[in-house]
């Protein structure tokens, strides 16, 4: 598996090798032996899957604070989509910034968010499907979220988008007081 790092300390883009055929592929999404030899050690504990029916679907910038925090492993199984991960950790030298990845059931790419990351992501194509592996079960007196458009996404998207009420009243990052703090460089 091909694992390359991105400019926020600990977010990872994650590509398994496909084997392909007339028939269509093989794929290996996660393998603790193969991440664990590339230095990562995280212990998945409850698989997600939604489905989004509309392009222009948002859902975000969600993270779920100690002491159920959560390490997310995301890709895309069926559509499209733009994964945002935002650095909420403080002290962090990249408080504030976000990374953004197309997610494509084609291109089979994941993105790995470590604790202390916003996460959110918006469809580009009806009917897709994220999967994704979480390293904390849900708790949901620690759920919360931040203001989408907080943060200075770039989400690529004409036009507003379509939201839950939980998302559409969530704070602004500058309003937000996070649970998270930065413990150096991470792997």
């Amino acid at each position: 598996m091909q694992v390359d790092d991105t400019p926020l300390s600990g977010l990872k883009v994650l590509v398994p090798q496909r084997f392909g055929d007339a028939r269509g592929f093989f794929s290996e999404c996660w393998s603790q032996r193969s991440l664990a030899e590339q230095g990562i050690e995280i212990d998945f504990v409850q698989d997600n899957h939604s489905l989004s029916m509309q392009k222009g679907t948002l859902r975000g910038l969600h993270f779920q604070s100690p002491p159920h925090a959560q390490a997310k492993l995301v890709r895309c199984g069926r559509g499209a989509l733009f994964d945002v991960a935002v650095d909420i950790r403080k002290g962090s030298p990249t408080y504030g910034q976000w990374f953004g990845i197309e997610l494509t059931a084609e291109n089979g790419k994941q993105l790995l968010v470590p604790v202390g990351f916003l996460h959110g992501f918006i469809t580009l194509a009806p009917e897709t499907e994220i999967l994704y592996k979480c390293s904390d079960y849900y708790a949901p007196d620690c759920d919360g979220a931040v203001a989408w458009d907080s943060c200075g996404v770039d989400w690529g998207f004409d036009g507003p988008p379509l939201l839950s009420e939980k998302d559409a009243a969530a704070p602004a990052l500058a309003d937000f007081d996070s649970p998270f703090v930065w413990q150096g460089a991470l792997a």
